[in-house]
């Protein structure tokens, strides 16, 4: 069991109390807090509450977090766009909207569920029955390629590959205001925000070794369109590292505006490219995924 302890600041009133505790706990939805609030485990100044419940200033909020259920992983039919497979690993094109690995927040529907189906259950075990295959992971609403691999000799080879920083991953984004520099790089340490959970944040004293190369592809009148390479993998690494220069990715209501003038989805980043020595042969292997449709639609309406 996990006990937390919030208090509402200024800026947080005024919220549904189910609504804020997931932008405070990310990694669980809202079904998960309207369940915990049902069963009393959510109080707020002593007191039970209901969903609908609006956050006041001050408002001491108490959340109690049962231990996790073991989590039986359900294969499922759920197509998978493969951008390349052999006997060691697969490359997956992720959709937009789908969790990586299941979480108690995400208990099915999720990549995992969909490669237990396809693979058989034929997958790297290192990382657990959570995480089988899953060798490095990228954000529900970001899309494109991720690398998954079939037994633990792959899974030991890449991760091997990811730790000295030799994996090729090249993303594509739309950001905020227009660059006026061709390309640059942000070096900061990154770590978790000290008063937000659902956030990660420069943290100079923290922190872990960050490095994000840029440049831009096009401009537009309001934004610009680039190209971002990763030499380490940090959580929300680009997001964060955008976000720190003044240019937050279009779409990213956690490290940019609140709202979007394009209803969209989450943040416009892309997987685009990822190349790494194959753990069998050897040899060099690079796949691309190609932007997906409303990417596509988004460069041909923005205002030039």
């Amino acid at each position: 069991m996990e006990q937390y302890y919030l208090e509402i600041q200024e800026e947080e009133t005024g919220r549904r109390i189910d609504r804020f505790l997931s932008e405070q706990f990310p990694e669980y939805s809202r079904s998960f807090w309207q369940k915990l609030i049902k069963e009393e485990k959510i109080s707020v100044n002593g007191k039970p509450i209901k969903s609908n419940y609006k956050t006041n200033r001050k408002d001491q909020i108490q959340v109690v977090i049962p231990e996790p259920e073991i989590l039986e992983i359900e294969p499922e039919n759920i197509p998978l766009d493969i951008l390349y497979e052999d006997d060691d690993l697969l490359i997956v094109n992720k959709p937009k909207g789908m969790v990586v690995h299941p979480s108690a927040g995400h208990p099915n529907h999720t990549l995992v569920n969909a490669l237990l189906y396809h693979c058989q259950g034929n997958l790297s075990g290192i990382n657990g029955m959570i995480r089988p295959g899953i060798v490095h992971r990228i954000d529900q609403d970001t899309t494109g390629s991720l690398v998954v691999c079939k037994n633990d000799f792959a899974h030991h080879h890449l991760a091997g590959q990811l730790k000295v920083h030799s994996i090729t991953r090249k993303y594509r984004a739309i950001v905020h205001g227009v660059m006026k520099e061709e390309e640059g790089t942000v070096n900061q340490p990154i770590g978790r925000h000290p008063m937000d959970r659902k956030k990660m944040t420069i943290n100079l004293k923290n922190g872990k070794e960050a490095v994000t190369h840029y440049r831009v592809l096009d401009r537009f009148r309001n934004f610009t369109y680039i190209e971002c390479q990763l030499e380490t993998g940090r959580t929300h690494q680009i997001r964060v590292h955008m976000s720190s220069i003044h240019h937050p990715i279009l779409g990213d209501e956690i490290y940019g505006p609140a709202k979007s003038p394009y209803h969209l989805q989450g943040q416009t980043l892309h997987a685009m490219v990822l190349g790494f020595h194959h753990p069998r042969t050897e040899k060099y292997l690079e796949v691309s995924a190609p932007l997906p449709e409303y990417f596509e639609k988004l460069l041909k309406i923005l205002p030039r």
